[in-house]
């Protein structure tokens, strides 16, 4: 039977975008969240819809590059001498071995080509803010060695079914279009078809528009309990307060697993926390930039580029490292000009939500009455309305045929 209302847990991207596509279907929705709209991994994001970059987390040069770096505070990708990350790194290795990495692709090759029409459903529903295409997206790079890499990557999408549309581009190519690059930049890769938003922003809007069509928006609600009453569902905060509904959806990014545990969802949800921050060029660059190398993704946002990157895998809600910050300053710094590195503002970190083959969990748990929607790494602004769609017809008795790569029970 239909749902007549849904608790929707999570405002970050995927969370609304779900509670839009009920409200499509005739759902009454309420959205509750701990902090507020975008509070979470949503908001320090870079904001890419890059279809030709969306890929999996976990891929062979991690593997390549030996534990012994990962292990250095200093490498993009930390990883802390932890047991208890073990059983998760475990499986992410698993899952970063060649043939399970190109099966893996070929999944976002299936699921990439769509990510953008769900981004221009939104937009066509009322969603103000606006969706910019990146024309080109720039990748950077200090050598073509480095270059390299990136258009291998490219062959086995393409190979995977997937498009990918490009051109080479110099050092002094890419100076041409965005100035603030250094000469240590020397070779490109110019993308096209490529597009970015501003995230906060851009969920604050659609949060307007699933209030203006009747959604309840509940900030400082911090659930601590779902209970499947056998007709219903029960959702308790930490204050007592409680809500009843017919379904529930939770989608808490990294906490995911607190909640969703008890009802059979027992893939490994882990932190991979990212930081970013925003500085003000001399020459504000209009293009996002990726350094695919450094894992370095900077994005302009008005009258300030933010400059994003690392991976650690920490407990979601440990303090930030200012070592990581100064890391990040320390890699951006040579292949920029005209940047005051320590006049920096925003300064962030977020727990995006990680699974150890790098796929997302969207759908039924073992409750008929419970759902979840998370896991998506880098990707859940990317891939987030295309989860909403996704999700709102499995809680209506609709599935789509793609729900099957991303079984919550697997």
């Amino acid at each position: 039977m239909k749902p007549q209302r849904v608790v929707v847990i999570g405002a970050g991207m995927i969370g609304l975008a779900t509670a839009w596509h009920l409200q499509e279907r005739g759902v009454e929705v309420t959205v509750v969240d701990r902090s507020g709209v975008a509070a979470g991994s949503s908001w320090g994001n870079a904001g890419w819809l890059t279809p030709s970059l969306t890929l999996p987390l976990g891929e062979p040069s991690m593997l390549m590059a030996g534990p012994w770096q990962l292990v250095k505070p200093s490498s993009p990708l930390y990883v802390p001498l932890d047991p208890r990350l073990v059983p998760f790194l475990s499986g992410f290795a698993w899952h970063s071995l060649p043939k399970r990495w190109k099966k893996s692709i070929g999944i976002f090759a299936k699921v990439n080509p769509l990510a953008m029409d769900a981004f221009h459903e939104l937009t066509a529903g009322g969603v103000s803010e606006p969706v910019t295409q990146a024309e080109p997206f720039l990748a950077g790079f200090r050598s073509d060695k480095d270059r390299a890499g990136l258009l291998r990557e490219f062959e086995v999408v393409k190979a995977s079914g997937g498009e990918v549309d490009y051109e080479l581009a110099t050092g002094a190519q890419l100076r041409e279009i965005e100035p603030t690059l250094s000469e240590a930049v020397t070779a490109g890769v110019l993308l096209h078809g490529q597009w970015f938003i501003d995230p906060p922003k851009y969920a604050e809007s659609l949060a307007e528009v699933v209030r203006s069509r009747g959604a309840e928006i509940v900030t400082g609600f911090e659930v601590t309990d779902v209970a499947d009453t056998g007709s219903g569902v029960t959702v308790t905060a930490a204050t007592g307060e409680k809500l009843d509904a017919d379904s529930v959806v939770i989608a808490t990014g990294a906490w995911l697993g607190r909640l969703a545990r008890k009802f059979g969802v027992k893939a490994i949800v882990q932190a991979g926390r990212g930081y970013s921050f925003s500085v003000k060029p001399e020459v504000m660059p209009t293009h996002p930039i990726y350094f695919p190398t450094q894992r370095l993704a900077c994005t302009p946002l008005g009258d300030r580029l933010r400059v994003g990157g690392m991976m650690e895998f920490k407990g979601v809600d440990a303090a930030a490292d200012p070592r990581r910050i100064r890391l990040l300053v320390d890699t951006a710094r040579p292949v920029f000009q005209g940047i005051d590195w320590d006049d920096r503002q925003d300064e962030w970190v977020g727990g995006r939500p990680v699974t150890t083959d790098g796929h997302a969990l969207i759908g039924p748990t073992r409750s008929p009455r419970v759902f979840v929607g998370g896991g998506h790494g880098m990707w859940g602004i990317a891939l987030g309305p295309l989860t909403g769609r996704m999700l709102a017809s499995s809680v209506v008795g609709e599935p789509g045929p793609l729900l099957e790569h991303f079984d919550p029970l697997r």
